[in-house]
């Protein structure tokens, strides 16, 4: 006889522990453990026979018909595959999967989306507006994920939009609840894996910041992707947060315009406004995202502070990144930068975190505290380290060439790095920040 066990579950994190508590002892929620009973039957548990790795075929791929987001995901959505797509409301996830449905199905596959947050005719009227009509593209709406999956057999791809917005009558709780999801999301893999075909899952985003629902959705899943932009840009981003089929180094860059999301085709010079004035705290770089070359802008501002404590203020980068170059800029380069105001500013409303920015940033910060204005057509890449030695970067020949596509003839780096670099570039190597000035002084 299967042996029962008893287990309580908070439906707010998804904490399971075998006896009852008033409060979740991990997020602290008072009353959300109800009590879950399973029912343990080895005798339904299978297990695969042996096979040599050498023998074992490759899986077959379906493309998503957008090559960034087949980029993404290592060349397009594995069969079999359970996909996890995250963003914030509005970000256009559901656009993004509904231009993907309609190219697959322009190539003889049938295609059900799923959606159990729009009614039929909310779908039909983005589809006619995108011009995304397709005979093969069938839609299904509804908050019962078992009814929804009924008449699904004959179906080569599946969207789910989304996984908390739809229930199964073996769990109880309401849409959203962590045992809710778990439940949708298994019924959910188990179909993929037993029909052989791509299913992919929209996830909603928390104040926090996180994917809403129990940690355990984003491990049972195949890949998790992370859809992000700025609502007051029309530039968004899809990453690869974990991907079993592929790497999770590469991104993918679209522009979302009247006529839905488009690709960038020229994503290098998106943060570059190819400004003629040449003022003192400019320098440029180049910083990938996965393996996308970005030529970037940094902006400082430092003057004598008026305050007893000095003000630090950025935007693009973070500010204890900031207080770093400066204690190194003043104790290895004899420069008073830490009784000066500072402002960093990247332009175009881009994020850096990329360490191989540092020198541009220290070279920024240096120009203007000296107010030395750097030559225009020169670039810096390099990681500075505390004690002030300049550090080699990771793919500097993908850095250098969207440097010298850009007309950039001199490049600061590292005297680590090793070449063979073009004759047409100037190449200053250093293994210290103090010999910045030393050179631009000659």
């Amino acid at each position: 006889m299967p042996k029962q066990n008893i287990t309580y579950c908070c439906l707010n994190c998804g904490y399971k522990t075998i006896s009852w508590t008033g409060k979740c002892p991990t997020c602290g929620a008072w009353g959300s453990l109800e009590m879950e009973k399973s029912s343990l039957d080895t005798s339904a548990i299978q297990t695969s026979g042996t096979v040599a790795l050498k023998d074992i075929m490759e899986t077959e791929r379906v493309p998503s018909g957008i090559g960034e987001l087949d980029n993404t995901l290592g060349g397009g959505w594995m069969r079999g595959g359970v996909y996890l797509i995250a963003g914030e409301p509005g970000i256009g996830k559901s656009t993004l999967l509904l231009q993907s449905c309609a190219s697959i199905s322009t190539r003889g596959n049938k295609v059900l989306y799923i959606s159990g947050e729009e009614s039929q005719s909310q779908i039909a009227e983005r589809g006619k507006r995108l011009g995304l009509m397709s005979p093969d593209l069938f839609l299904r709406t509804g908050g019962d994920i078992d009814r929804l999956l009924e008449d699904a057999e004959d179906f080569d791809f599946i969207v789910l939009d989304s996984v908390q917005s739809v229930v199964s009558e073996e769990e109880s709780g309401l849409a959203g609840a962590p045992g809710q999801v778990r439940t949708t999301a298994q019924k959910c893999i188990s179909f993929a894996k037993e029909k052989a075909i791509p299913f992919v899952l929209v996830g909603h985003i928390t104040r926090a910041g996180t994917i809403a629902g129990p940690m355990l959705l984003e491990h049972m899943v195949d890949s998790v992707l992370r859809f992000s932009g700025d609502r007051n840009s029309s530039i968004r981003i899809i990453r690869a947060l974990k991907n079993r089929f592929g790497s999770t180094d590469e991104a993918g860059l679209f522009e979302m315009t009247p006529s839905g999301l488009e690709q960038v085709k020229d994503p290098g010079s998106l943060y570059w406004n190819k400004a003629v004035t040449t003022v003192s705290g400019v320098a440029m770089t180049v910083m990938l995202e996965g393996s996308l070359p970005f030529l970037v802008e940094v902006q400082s501002l430092a003057l004598r502070s008026s305050f007893p404590y000095p003000k630090r203020t950025s935007q693009g980068i973070d500010v204890s990144k900031i207080n770093l170059i400066s204690a190194v800029l003043d104790k290895r380069c004899a420069l008073n930068t830490c009784s000066s105001d500072i402002y960093v500013n990247v332009t175009g409303g881009l994020t850096i975190k990329d360490p191989s920015c540092d020198l541009a940033l220290a070279a920024s910060i240096m120009s203007s505290s000296l107010e030395i204005i750097l030559p225009p057509d020169t670039c810096f890449l390099g990681e500075v380290g505390l004690a002030g030695e300049i550090r080699p970067v990771p793919r500097l020949k993908l850095r250098i060439a969207e440097a010298r596509k850009r007309g950039f003839n001199n490049i600061f780096m590292s005297a680590l790095e090793k070449g063979p670099f073009p004759e047409s570039l100037k190449i200053i190597k250093l293994h210290h920040l103090k010999e910045i000035l030393e050179v631009i002084d000659k």
